[in-house]
């Protein structure tokens, strides 16, 4: 039997190239509680916990950006109290990890219409994203009520709104982009074994290597990252190009 990699925080980093630019789709909370008999915010719930240990080691790796699909613009479907719960979550985690972020110099922003949230919600974040304004070791970004369909809509209706120019290119378009000032994401990784993009980062994410884990993401680890890593340093980028 194979053994398992070690989640130590030392445990040695994939070498090699590492992707500038990280995002998670984090699929299977809900299933994780439904397979313990557990209602679905306790999956919520254990989600968030899952995620500081792959932040921690986004920042160790040298990663650039992680881009973290948290809340999207489908999700209002949600029954409203699965919503409540995970608005609440949102601004406890805000409150608990946003001085450890600024510690590990971690610098939060999101990207979404922040404007739909609750006003609560919206207020913790505005306090996390100046308390961590400066740092510059990792920058953690949260999708939140984010939607890529709509995301490209807002660019374009705020391109035709302040630019006077005639023809929209691929590099004016990016800088309307919620992501606008960022790479684009080199790796995605999807937990819970499913085989969708989910309406996110659909512009960014064209020439993006994909990893598929079949863990549901409260299971998802720092070990499982590397592994990810890996993944994406054993392929050959060609861009379209000839390989």
């Amino acid at each position: 039997m194979q053994a398992r990699e070690s989640n130590r925080e030392d445990a040695p980093a994939p070498s090699g190239e590492i992707p500038r630019h990280i995002a998670i789709i984090m699929d299977g909370n809900g299933r994780w509680a439904q397979q313990r008999g557990l209602d679905r915010t306790w999956g919520h719930r254990q989600g968030v916990k899952a995620l500081k240990p792959i932040v921690k080691e986004a920042a160790r790796m040298g990663v650039e950006v992680l881009t973290v699909y948290a809340f999207s613009t489908e999700n209002w479907r949600r029954p409203s109290q699965e919503v409540d719960v995970l608005m609440t979550l949102l601004v406890e985690f805000l409150a608990r990890e946003t001085a450890e972020l600024k510690g590990e110099g971690v610098s939060l922003r999101t990207i979404g219409d922040i404007g739909r949230l609750p006003a609560g919600a919206q207020q913790s974040l505005a306090w996390a994203r100046a308390e961590t304004a400066e740092e510059t070791r990792l920058i953690l970004n949260l999708a939140l009520n984010y939607g890529a369909r709509d995301e490209i809509l807002r660019a374009v209706n705020r391109w035709v709104g302040e630019s006077g120019e005639k023809e929209l290119t691929e590099d004016t378009l990016s800088r309307y982009l919620d992501t606008a000032g960022l790479p684009d994401p080199d790796l995605l990784i999807r937990s819970s074994g499913e085989y969708r993009i989910s309406n996110f980062l659909l512009w960014q994410l064209a020439y993006a290597e994909i990893f598929i884990s079949d863990k549901l993401w409260p299971d998802f680890d720092p070990a499982e990252f590397r592994q990810a890593i890996r993944s994406y340093q054993a392929r050959n980028r060609r861009f379209g190009g000839l390989g």
